[in-house]
């Protein structure tokens, strides 16, 4: 994977919650993410549960906090982003792939589903953050809330990624970027609210069901990703000049990473399917690279049949 040099990166899509505006610099300032249950082993089994759990749109299962509305603070990550040595650092390379995600669904909603794409800013935080869901924490992971149609991350969430789920792979990045956006575009659908009311009507399904909007987002960034090499800055300039086979294997092992039944074979328990939210790691590989090899998010119909 090689990021243009001359992209520009546009932080006008991010929203820096970090801190004064991330004064911390290279956007792994910051605690590192805390372990429940004192940071031993099975404060390291819980952390991994929650942080899968939770890597889905909607922030549902987040505690609701009082407080009054976060705001965001550019002017550090603007400037930083501006210097020739941007590519050099976790927030602006972040940055540039939602940069590269929303371009490309700017282009494919209206083309593939005859609808207008609707852009979605990125809040980047850390240790914590209200949203329109609910207070969230670093233990969630990245997530996507419809209620702001705002995507979270703590960028030290790929600490964890690397060091604690085996997925260091450069392109996990983009992926989960792209995986976020994947469920903002169910939004802007109706997708996920349709899933909502199903889940409502039955119940007994209500994990199948997730499952198969976790697998759809999975497609929804393969799609991104085949396309990706395609996208542009507003001035035209490319934003990927490749993305290579070993990205995509980076990418299919992330997915196989955060599968319900790598994370409960992690945690040393049984595979209870009934208890699956995301899909295994299996279903997770297959639907990504469904959509990397089509290019085509109609493809992604994962509600459509087997799974």
């Amino acid at each position: 994977m090689e990021l243009n040099e001359n992209a520009r990166i546009d932080t006008s899509q991010i929203e820096d919650r970090r801190g004064a505006g991330g004064r911390g610099g290279g956007g792994l300032g910051g605690l590192p993410i805390p372990l429940p249950g004192g940071g031993g082993k099975g404060g390291l089994v819980v952390l991994i549960a929650v942080v899968v759990f939770t890597l889905i749109g909607g922030g549902f299962g987040l505690n609701a906090l009082t407080g009054g509305e976060e705001q965001g603070d550019n002017a550090a990550i603007d400037q930083r982003c501006a210097a020739d040595d941007a590519l050099r650092q976790l927030d602006c390379r972040n940055a540039l792939y939602v940069n590269s995600v929303q371009a490309y669904w700017r282009t494919a909603l209206p083309q593939h589903f005859g609808q207008q794409y609707q852009p979605a800013d990125t809040v980047f935080f850390e240790q914590a953050v209200n949203t329109g869901c609910g207070a969230a924490d670093s233990g969630v992971g990245p997530f996507y809330c419809p209620a702001d149609r705002l995507v979270f991350i703590d960028l030290t969430f790929y600490r964890v990624l690397a060091d604690q789920l085996g997925a260091g792979g450069e392109f996990a990045q983009p992926y989960v970027v792209a995986h976020e956006y994947g469920h903002h575009v169910q939004t802007l659908l109706g997708t996920e609210a349709q899933m909502r009311r199903q889940q409502q009507r039955d119940p007994r399904n209500a994990n199948e069901l997730s499952v198969r909007l976790e697998l759809q987002a999975d497609c929804y960034a393969g799609a991104w990703a085949k396309n990706a090499t395609g996208t542009a800055d507003a001035q035209g300039q490319r934003i990927f000049t490749s993305i290579t086979d070993q990205d995509i294997r980076e990418g299919l092992d992330t997915a196989a990473a955060i599968g319900d039944d790598t994370i409960q074979r992690r945690s040393g328990g049984q595979i209870d399917e009934s208890s699956f939210t995301h899909g295994t790691a299996a279903q997770r590989q297959e639907w990504f690279g469904r959509g990397y090899q089509a290019g085509d998010p109609t493809s992604c119909d994962t509600f459509g049949g087997a799974i």
